[in-house]
């Protein structure tokens, strides 16, 4: 007998989903190597930045108070005293009308609370005159001003990007601690799956959503593993789909999850005890879209239909697998924007349409990305966004506002955009 699925809201899936999903243990990895990680520990500043009143020019170090006066019919004259560059200090105090040539970056001696640029002046020798005058601290970077000591920079849960680690080596973490990566395991299920570099049979088609699972994890920097294709055999299934389970921290299956008569894994799931969170979703594509729970491990069933699956990873997946690692921002980013083209299908579920989203001085446009289908693969090709499109409406047309979720971003947003 056919199981009759109750299909839920997609608020409801992802809030099954983020329910079950735990942040991982942390470890040390040394600074190198935290690119794309997620801090398992806040960033404290170790000491203020600039850790001293510095000049941000080349120019010279002057008091204020002897350029009181300067015009360019009343020029002032300072006598150059001491040089000195980035990483060197001057130990000449500055008296009147006396000047150290100082280096962008080179701390300010004593005396000095204000820089001339270089430009600002008429050198002659070893003096040079200016025609203008200066307040204190004009031309200064003051101790503390970009960072104070003991402040906290970075929250724990933040993605380390190239900025991150520039402020990580500034505050000398050698070795950071991130939280670990789930380790993935990747089926694809179907005798009529061939592999990418076999020639097409009849009733055959390649596997092309295992490398794009594949890309789509190693976009986000997780390790995986391909344990190859599933036979159409439950019992062989089942088998493999449990030894995926001792050994990962989730398992991506790629169809088999319908309600055909060699979709076996709604039963797999129930002889390995697992917790099915939905078996349907109010979506398309992607309503038959399955989540199941065991043992700590998650179950992602996902379509055989190309599109289906992406849209169900970035849906599910990702977020699961951020908020397993430690990220405060799971969820993808979403912007408000203008439709470029008509959309006249109607939405009794809510529909993920690939679209290409653009930014512009105007405002922010989007159209889909062509031909949208479950089963299509260009418009994932094509497309940098899904078009969010509520269900129990009839169709948009072009200058409507719709919501969009924007593809292919290190981290998102705290809360998903779904009321």
């Amino acid at each position: 007998m056919v199981e009759k699925r109750q299909p839920i809201p997609v608020k409801e899936a992802i809030e099954r989903v983020m329910e079950r999903a735990r942040p991982l243990n942390s470890e040390i990895v040394p600074l190198d190597l935290a690119y794309g990680r997620i801090l398992a520990e806040s960033i404290i500043a170790s000491h203020s930045v600039p850790p001293f009143d510095r000049s941000p020019y080349d120019g010279f170090a002057v008091r204020s108070i002897d350029t009181n006066g300067a015009s360019g019919d009343s020029r002032i004259s300072f006598k150059v005293v001491d040089h000195i560059g980035a990483g060197t200090v001057s130990m000449h105090t500055i008296g009147e009308r006396e000047a150290v040539r100082i280096m962008t970056g080179a701390p300010l001696p004593d005396g000095a609370d204000a820089v001339v640029m270089l430009e600002q002046t008429v050198i002659d020798g070893d003096t040079f005159t200016i025609r203008k005058s200066f307040s204190p601290l004009e031309n200064v970077s003051l101790k503390g001003e970009d960072a104070k000591e003991g402040e906290m920079i970075v929250e724990a849960g933040t993605y380390i990007h190239p900025g991150i680690i520039a402020v990580m080596a500034t505050f000398g973490y050698a070795k950071v601690s991130v939280s670990k990566k789930p380790v993935v395991g990747l089926l694809a299920t179907g005798t009529e799956l061939l592999e990418v570099s076999d020639p097409l049979e009849p009733g055959k088609i390649r596997n092309s959503n295992g490398p794009m699972i594949a890309a789509q994890l190693a976009r986000m920097g997780i390790e995986y593993r391909l344990l190859g294709t599933l036979p159409d055999d439950e019992e062989a299934c089942y088998e493999l789909v449990k030894k995926a389970v001792d050994e990962c921290d989730a398992v991506i299956t790629t169809g088999g999850v319908s309600v055909g008569d060699f979709d076996f894994l709604p039963a797999i799931y129930k002889r390995l005890g697992a917790d099915v969170l939905f078996n349907k979703v109010a979506m398309r594509p992607g309503s038959v879209t399955t989540v199941a729970h065991v043992n700590n491990t998650f179950l992602f069933g996902l379509s055989g239909n190309p599109s289906a699956c992406f849209t169900g990873f970035e849906l599910f997946a990702r977020p699961a697998f951020l908020l397993m690692m430690g990220c405060d921002k799971p969820y993808l980013p979403y912007e408000k924007a203008i439709l470029t083209e008509d959309f006249t299908k109607a939405n009794p579920f809510s529909r993920f349409i690939r679209a290409v989203y653009e930014s512009t001085p105007n405002g922010a446009f989007v159209k889909p990305a062509g031909f949208n289908k479950s089963n299509a693969v260009t418009s994932i090709a094509r497309g940098n966004s899904f078009i969010v499109l509520p269900g129990g409406t009839r169709g948009f047309q072009k200058g409507d506002e719709v919501d969009v979720l924007l593809l292919g971003t290190e981290e998102g947003v705290e809360q998903w955009m779904l009321d």
